[in-house]
């Protein structure tokens, strides 16, 4: 079927701008995909779970779904087949129409272990056949529906006719952000990891920390603002009822490239950025230097490539880079990169489950740490550190790791930060690095509190 390319008038709007004039569209989501963004609305299907319990819906007529029972094998709803047109075409991977989503920490971790829920959806897969697509300044329609032509109408018509005084892009804080945590709690779940590292039962606990409060409105009314404040190459939105995901993510997990060549870039070391060029500079080197981040780096980039090579051809696994220094605008990251050839038989959905949660945000071994953190955090994680992303229908595809993520549900409102404890960690000093991830996103926010 072709696939309808239409410019959409826009004049220069940003995508939250868009997102918000597409308010209440079912499914409403956007990827910055490394600068590549799309904003997907009006999934033909899609599948929801939540409170365990597996759904699936299937478009009537534009923004009208209804449920239907299906078989709740996730991996039944995923069809990939092959394009061999764009193989040699597109050398870079985007969005060209597919399935987008998220897949939650809670749900990914109890593949493996028993652990807490939250009440909010865990995971959510659309297929997306009808979206729009930010090339050379412009905006685009994309479409391969029969009735795209009637669809690119609706979303024009929602564009233009949409009241600026809508208020449900309002945003209020009733109460400031603050982590649920005490610096002694923080303290005492950090000196129960080290007691567990010398016993035996692990090299590495990835420690987190969650600030909340109470709000009303929508997320999306700070969204311009928190991603021109981050500038993340894996920023995101996604909007399902009364749950919203803004993410302003910088880590990828995996992505799906032609030919089956999968990448993964671990984040692990941070140090913070500051506005003096050469109190910055030496902030760069110091982590660039410090074997204390190398180290807990490389175990993280020994557990992906064991999580890769269990899908990956004999001999593909090879690591590209190593202890990589990456600026952001808040902080300096240590990064690896990974890349391995999938097997020809293997579903890419199949090995990103497998592959869930990421080494980087659990620990080392992978499963003795999930176990760990469901004890000492005392919380679900929720969407926090699982996945948002997007498969194209021949496979290829790209997915973040949801941190420096706000979530929120029936306007509860929580953000998490925290970072890898090994042996040589300094309670002090990882208790500083957790709230200089977050510093500056939760002082935009909090100055709209009440």
């Amino acid at each position: 079927m072709s696939q309808l390319k239409k410019k959409i008038s826009l004049h220069g709007k940003s995508a939250a701008d868009i997102l918000k004039k597409l308010h209440g569209l079912t499914g409403l989501i956007y990827l910055n995909d490394n600068d590549n963004p799309i904003i997907g609305f009006l999934p033909q299907d899609y599948i929801i779970i939540q409170n365990e319990n597996y759904l699936e819906f299937e478009r009537q007529n534009f923004n009208e779904y209804k449920n239907r029972s299906k078989s709740n094998q996730l991996l039944n709803f995923i069809q990939f087949k092959e394009n061999n047109l764009n193989k040699n075409i597109e050398s870079t991977t985007s969005f060209m129409g597919g399935y987008i989503g998220f897949i939650s920490y809670d749900f990914s971790a109890h593949q493996f272990i028993n652990g807490q829920n939250h009440i909010q959806p865990s995971l959510f897969l659309g297929q997306y056949r009808s979206f729009l697509k930010y090339i050379d300044n412009d905006w685009y329609f994309f479409s391969d529906e029969e009735n795209a032509i009637d669809l690119f109408s609706y979303i024009e018509n929602k564009i233009e006719n949409f009241g600026s005084n809508n208020s449900k892009n309002t945003f209020e804080l009733k109460t400031i952000i603050q982590p649920r945590w005490s610096k002694k709690q923080y303290f005492d779940a950090f000196y129960k990891i080290q007691e567990y590292i010398k016993a035996g039962d692990c090299y590495q606990i990835n420690l987190t920390q969650e600030f909340k409060a109470k709000f009303s409105g929508s997320l999306l009314n700070k969204a311009k603002d928190l991603w021109q404040l981050t500038n993340a190459p894996y920023a995101g939105y996604l909007k399902l009822d009364d749950f919203e995901l803004l993410s302003c993510s910088p880590e990828l997990f995996i992505e799906f490239n032609q030919n089956k060549q999968i990448k993964t870039r671990p984040i692990k070391g941070t140090m913070p950025r500051y506005k003096n060029a050469e109190k910055d500079f030496i902030s760069k080197q110091t982590l660039k230097n410090s074997q204390k981040d190398q180290a807990e780096n490389v175990m993280i980039v020994d557990l992906l490539r064991n999580d890769l090579s269990i899908y990956a051809n004999t001999g593909s696994v090879k690591t590209t880079k190593l202890f990589e220094i990456e600026s952001f605008n808040q902080v300096h990251h240590m990064v690896s990169e990974i890349v391995a050839t999938l097997k020809d038989d293997i579903n890419p959905m199949q090995m990103l489950l497998s592959a869930l949660p990421g080494g980087s945000i659990t620990g080392a071994p992978k499963i003795r740490a999930m176990q760990i953190i469901e004890e000492l955090e005392e919380s679900a994680r929720g969407a926090y550190c699982g996945t948002l992303g997007y498969f194209n229908f021949d496979g290829t595809g790209r997915w973040n790791i949801l941190i420096r993520s706000f979530q929120q549900y029936q306007n509860q409102l929580s953000l998490w930060a925290g970072g890898g404890i090994t042996i040589a960690s300094n309670a002090e000093a990882e208790y500083q690095e957790s709230l200089d991830k977050v510093s500056a996103m939760l002082n935009l926010m909090n100055s709209t509190a009440e």
